[in-house]
């Protein structure tokens, strides 16, 4: 499995509503509301088989209220 972390920006108003549907969908490890620019963090597991972009678009972003994404990628644990 390859782990990704994705910051969400959302609508002004919709953050509740983006992670309530986030978390319906299971397809996540941990999911956080953030300070900063982006307003939540989630951490998924991808099947090493698949395609990240791919399966990031099928699985989470079309959620309603998404408005922009940080896709970060991760290499090796320490």
């Amino acid at each position: 499995m390859q782990c990704v972390f994705v910051q969400i920006r959302c609508r002004p108003g919709t953050t509740y509503a983006v992670a309530d549907a986030i978390a319906l969908r299971e397809v996540h490890s941990e999911l956080y509301s953030t300070s900063g620019e982006y307003d939540l963090l989630v951490k998924l597991y991808i099947p090493r088989d698949e395609d990240i972009g791919h399966w990031i678009n099928e699985h989470l972003l079309d959620i309603d209220g998404i408005e922009r994404t940080l896709t970060t990628l991760t290499f090796k644990a320490f």
